[in-house]
């Protein structure tokens, strides 16, 4: 039997960074892995001559060498900043509408506000207005947080009278748009249903049509994205999750692949170990989840262990949105076919919210659509003369959950027939293209992921359950959870918030 001080349950992006964290504060630590590649959404796989990317579209929070960004300085921090070419994202993203247009995003406010205003010049007041409540709204949120931080002795009391009494007039952008959905926002500021599906594409990202997506998410994207830059990196997120794993290694930390945690040990209530998938035990003082805390309680714990306030925690909370993608490798470069852009959003409608309900059912029929080409930003990434992209849309599980097994294999390929079909509107003689097909439909992120529901996004992360509302507390004395279950998901998020728990661990068991 091995001891570590921290366990760490899954190696995603965010039990990756937190076991990082914590070696480097000389804590000796485990990572458990079922998959036998570390990075969870952040790996890499082969089809033919091609390499695919799983899941990355552009990595937030970076900034220049110059003048770095939070996820920038945690990479240094760890010692791989310059381990890893990263490719500077030259426009957010592209909207392609039903009616042929499209509009292109540069990641530069300047350039984007001025862009939007020569298209909707009837709406350029708006713009300028709105990308001023965005900076405001973000700026108030960052410094609401270090007040919060640096406030945290005071009496509950009086908390509560400040916030009552004096946020509204400290904050007030902050508490007039902090708990409104999207949709609600745009409606207040634009008119053309173009511009707003032009400035709320993010929504994707976290898998919540406008009507039920957080403003305060969507803002601090849009801020983020335009300051920081978004970055992608050469070779893809498999390179990012091997130089975590090699740097927990290096610092004496050991990497379980192809073995998952099995159980959670308890004594007088409290973790204090695990039993792998070898039916091996190890003892710790800490455990961090990086998997779903419906997982964590109701698969690695004996029934009677799992705490009744767990379940009432976890009641309000409804497991996300997952996806069908299909990886096309091409025998022609992207400028053949028309990609310019790297990420692209495409519309059958104007109505986005209406379109969105295209999740709950089998096929994409009218489903927006997400379109990335890696090679745009790395031509590197495929042979010379090819290119790589994925495309697909946001499904929930249950349709294909209930579809019988013999029909799976044809309605996969079904589905990606009518993803085909539809970006050839935009993209002509896509289909004589295509070299190299492979289909993720929800039921395959749930073999790869082992998350419920083959979610991607964590929880549904809608106005109720996210933001000032996710679900961060654990029930059981000494574990943790550190991940897009518990976090804004997404790549970059989630390795800044499993730092910031390590970081409490490690100051804690320190000043023990």
């Amino acid at each position: 039997m091995k001891d570590y001080d921290v366990i760490i349950i899954g190696a995603g992006n965010g039990g990756l960074a937190a076991a990082v964290t914590l070696s480097l504060r000389g804590k000796s630590v485990a990572v458990f892995e079922k998959h036998n590649l570390p990075g969870g959404c952040g790996t890499s796989f082969r089809r033919g001559r091609f390499e695919f990317e799983v899941a990355l579209h552009q990595l937030s929070s970076m900034g220049t060498s110059e003048n770095p960004g939070p996820l920038r300085k945690q990479f240094r921090e760890y010692g791989i900043e310059n381990q890893i070419d990263w490719i500077e994202i030259r426009d957010l993203f592209r909207v392609n509408l039903p009616d042929g247009r499209g509009y292109t995003i540069p990641a530069d406010r300047r350039k984007a506000e001025q862009s939007l205003s020569e298209s909707f010049p009837e709406e350029k007041h708006s713009i300028h207005r709105y990308f001023d409540t965005v900076w405001r709204f973000c700026e108030e949120a960052n410094a609401f947080a270090e007040k919060s931080a640096a406030s945290s002795g005071e009496p509950p009391a009086l908390k509560k009278l400040i916030m009552k009494t004096l946020f509204p007039k400290l904050y007030p952008t902050l508490a007039k748009y902090g708990l409104r959905s999207t949709q609600d926002v745009m409606d207040e500021f634009f008119k053309t249903k173009e511009l707003q599906l032009c400035l709320s594409a993010y929504w994707c990202f976290m898998g919540m049509p406008p009507n039920r997506f957080p403003f305060s998410i969507l803002a601090k994207c849009t801020y983020i994205y335009l300051t920081d830059k978004p970055f992608y990196l050469r070779g893809g997120s498999q390179v990012m999750s091997q130089a975590l794993t090699e740097t927990i290694r290096k610092n004496g930390g050991d990497v379980y692949l192809s073995d998952g945690v099995a159980e959670i040990l308890l004594k007088d209530g409290a973790a204090c170990g695990v039993i792998d998938e070898k039916g091996r035990e190890f003892r710790c003082k800490k455990i961090i989840s990086n998997i779903s805390p419906t997982m964590t309680y109701t698969r690695l714990l004996k029934k009677n262990e799992i705490p009744f306030s767990a379940r009432d925690y976890l009641k309000p909370y409804t497991v996300g949105i997952s996806a069908l993608t299909c990886f096309f490798g091409l025998d022609c470069p992207p400028e053949e076919l028309g990609f310019t852009n790297s990420f692209t959003l495409n519309y059958d409608s104007l109505n986005a919210n209406e379109d969105f309900l295209g999740a709950y059912s089998l096929l994409p029929e009218h489903d927006p659509i997400v379109a990335t080409c890696y090679t745009v930003d790395d031509p590197e990434g495929s042979p010379a003369g090819t290119s790589v992209i994925t495309a697909g849309s946001l499904k929930y599980s249950a349709p294909w959950e209930a579809l019988p097994p013999e029909k799976y294999h044809e309605m996969k390929f079904k589905a990606a027939d009518i993803i085909i079909t539809r970006l050839e509107k935009q993209y002509p003689k896509l289909r004589e293209h295509i070299e190299e097909l492979e289909i993720a439909t929800p039921l395959t992120h749930m073999r790869y992921l082992t998350h419920p529901g083959g979610a991607i996004y964590g929880y549904e992360q809608d106005l109720k359950s996210s933001v000032f509302f996710f679900p961060t507390e654990s029930r059981i004395p000494n574990l943790e959870f550190a991940s897009g279950w518990v976090n804004a998901c997404g790549f970059g998020p989630n390795y800044m918030y499993a730092d910031k728990v390590a970081k409490r661990i490690a100051e804690e068991a320190d000043v023990k």
